[in-house]
């Protein structure tokens, strides 16, 4: 079994976090098990944090913060054990999303991340994930949710979201977790810088047939587009083709039924319900 002392801080977000608690813990003098106490999590947990054997929570890193006196140093290194979750493909484009100032997004077939609920985002992952630990759905869990951080605050972007019909219609997770899910929608709809649209199934063909497109804005920069599927997500950045991606965006708004009637598409998907 691997200790402290043969881990290698840098290789990884999760080593180098594991080798900064050590370190922090040690320099106040205090035990694994004793540090376990303060915080009222085992001894144990913190060894197996420290060696990289097991993510911590952000309860778990504030409260560490908290008892070793840390100003924030650990929970300052969280958000980047959440984003070494999502694969490779993923990452820059999230690390682009939160500096963001505007997002427009596309969905065809689920509520987009920003606007999922934790149990919606846990029955897509378990779906998704296929065959993976109980232990990494959980994980994926709370780095979808520690994406939405960047809609509190003051300075959270503008949000524009054109949903699909069908995303109101295909049950996830059960009916529960999908009128958890519609309402969660109308809430962050009420807010003045989110607008969500749906496109109906009477709209027929439109711009965006093959999948998912968001569009993002900068204070500074161009614009870049970025489109996924399966396994694969791209970041264009071209202005000819970045051109293309704003002009279909442009016509799923103009397809989409307007703010008020998307609104009251959704109220009657809640009242309709989701049972077989």
């Amino acid at each position: 079994m691997a200790s402290t002392r043969d881990l290698d801080p840098s290789s990884s977000v999760l080593g180098f976090f594991g080798s900064e608690l050590r370190r922090l813990r040690e320099a106040s003098g205090l035990t694994q098990d004793r540090l376990g106490e303060v915080i009222n999590y085992t001894g144990s947990l913190v060894g197996l944090i420290e060696t990289a054997r097991r993510k911590p929570s952000l309860e778990f890193t504030e409260r560490c913060d908290a008892a070793l006196g840390t100003d924030g140093a650990l929970a300052r290194i969280w958000p980047l054990l959440n984003r070494a979750v999502f694969p490779p493909w993923f990452r820059g484009f999230v690390e682009l999303e939160a500096t963001a100032t505007s997002i427009r997004k596309y969905q065809a077939q689920t509520v987009p991340g920003l606007l999922q609920t934790e149990d919606y985002a846990r029955a897509l992952l378990r779906k998704g994930l296929v065959g993976e630990s109980e232990e990494r759905v959980e994980a994926g869990v709370a780095a979808r949710l520690g994406r939405q951080a960047i809609l509190d605050g003051p300075d959270r972007p503008y949000l524009w979201v054109v949903l699909d019909e069908a995303v109101l219609r295909r049950p996830v997770g059960g009916p529960e977790v999908m009128r958890q899910q519609m309402v969660r929608l109308l809430e962050c709809a009420q807010h003045p810088r989110v607008v969500v649209q749906v496109l109906p199934f009477a709209s027929g063909e439109h711009t965006s047939v093959e999948g998912p497109l968001t569009l993002l804005s900068f204070a500074e920069g161009p614009d870049v587009a970025y489109v996924e599927g399966p396994n694969f997500g791209q970041v264009i950045e071209n202005s000819s083709d970045l051109a293309l991606c704003v002009l279909a965006y442009d016509h799923l708004q103009a397809d989409a039924l307007p703010p008020s009637a998307s609104l009251a598409v959704i109220e009657a998907a809640i009242e309709k319900g989701y049972e077989a």
